[in-house]
């Protein structure tokens, strides 16, 4: 790393927020309430042949990938304490303000535990009502059986709970020992952040793991997959990292963190986003598909099999181009990660795309009787006609309103503190910081 003469100016008016984003923030919100309650409205008088089964889907899909954009910024922010980073000082507050909304986000998740509770949740999760699930799929039934020790409702709400509290605590901790490092002198929190960081790193890694079997793999409680949890984890990065770009190139078009956030940090958040979020994104999704394709285990092909029929075989193309092969040419090159216009386009387009890979995680639903045709062709026959339901407006109704009210709370804890911490001991390298 080597240095570049900038002016840094670190005034009030540059540093802090203020009232700017009042009217935006308002505007997300009134958005956010307004989509809700739209989308809810959908199934009550059934409208859009929206019924509740899809409904609720659609609300953990939604659910999820707003998760996945603060995971994202958590485990960015992990990073850099781990990493002892330098450079990143100056884009590491709004990561820390993004990845704080861990300790609501729980909230998004009691619908789904109400449904378990009180039995509802069988077509989400075939595993809590065994019963049901033996009646329409006995070969299923007896494969998930098998796991009952694991898959029940008791225990599945435990590990939920466990999650939410490690990420709220962990993610509220990096949040206000960064506020509190800021009105300190010398490196003291500096240095607990940094000792905190590797065991928040090892339980971050094992908390989304097991989350990405439960909320996600258990949708098709016969299938496994031993790489889904690393996938899951690509995903957050994808969703993360492109909401933190977003972030900072806002608050730059507004004026703030001027000469603070320069070309050389977007450069490199453009290279975590493109090493992280789009080409591992690939490689572990080509490990996961190869290896199951490879070993042709019935209980494994038919979850790609569901995802390669009908219209979801087109969804699943556009998938791979759109996460990698188009943005892998867009943005292999430095010129398009130091330009904010080229930037925000790319960070856009990956925000969206980490929608659309977890919509194709989520929707799609293995036929029970997949296992009876003899041949795949035999069975893209039988359910060519299969949709992905993707504009149903339910799943734009809810995707604004779960943003809109993310963004709120957002930007209400961004005007709440300064947008970069001015006693960081690190301060300068990352004001100064040029890429080699």
């Amino acid at each position: 790393m080597s240095h570049v003469n900038v002016t840094a100016d670190l005034s009030e008016r540059n540093v802090e927020l203020g009232s700017i984003g009042g009217v935006a923030r308002n505007a997300c919100l009134a958005v956010g309430i307004i989509g809700l309650a739209v989308a809810f409205l959908l199934p009550v008088f059934g409208l859009a042949d929206v019924t509740w089964d899809i409904f609720w889907r659609s609300w953990l899909q939604t659910w999820i990938f707003v998760l996945e954009i603060s995971l994202g910024a958590f485990f960015f922010v992990i990073i850099q304490h781990l990493t002892r980073a330098g450079w990143s000082v100056a884009v590491r507050r709004p990561a820390e303000v993004i990845a704080s909304n861990l300790n609501w986000l729980w909230i998004g998740f009691l619908p789904i535990v109400g449904l378990l509770v009180f039995g509802k949740a069988s077509h989400l999760f075939p595993w809590s009502d065994m019963e049901a699930l033996a009646a329409h799929a006995p070969e299923e039934a007896h494969l998930v059986a098998g796991k009952e020790a694991y898959l029940n409702t008791p225990f599945f709400l435990i590990r939920s709970a466990i999650y939410f509290v490690v990420w709220g605590v962990l993610a509220t901790y990096f949040w206000r020992a960064s506020i509190r490092q800021g009105t300190e002198t010398g490196d003291r929190t500096t240095l607990k952040m940094q000792k905190i960081s590797a065991p928040a790193a090892i339980l971050f890694g094992l908390t989304i793991s097991f989350a990405a079997f439960d909320w996600i793999m258990s949708l098709s409680p016969a299938w496994f997959s031993t790489m889904f949890g690393v996938y899951f984890f690509a995903g957050t990065a994808t969703c993360g990292f492109s909401a933190i770009i977003i972030t900072c190139i806002l608050l730059q078009r507004n004026g703030r963190m001027v000469n603070l956030i320069t070309n050389e940090h977007y450069q490199d958040m453009g290279k975590l986003l493109f090493g992280i979020g789009m080409v591992f994104w690939a490689y572990i999704g080509f490990s996961q598909y190869m290896l199951i394709w490879y070993a042709n285990i019935p209980e494994e092909t038919g979850w790609f099999l569901a995802r390669q029929m009908g219209d979801w075989g087109w969804f699943s193309v556009w998938l791979l181009f759109g996460h990698f092969c188009i943005p892998f040419v867009f943005l292999i090159s430095k010129h398009p990660k130091r330009n904010w216009r080229t930037l925000v386009f790319a960070a856009l387009w990956m925000l969206f795309f980490g929608w659309f890979d977890v919509y194709w995680l989520v929707m799609p639903t293995i036929p029970h009787d997949l296992s009876t045709f003899a041949t795949y062709d035999a069975a893209a026959e039988a359910y060519a006609h299969v949709g992905t339901g993707l504009l149903n407006p339910v799943n734009w109704l809810l995707l604004a309103g779960m943003l809109g009210i993310f963004t709120w709370f957002t930007i209400g804890r961004l005007r709440s503190h300064p947008l970069i911490c001015t006693s960081d001991p690190w301060i300068d390298d990352s004001l100064h910081f040029e890429n080699m």
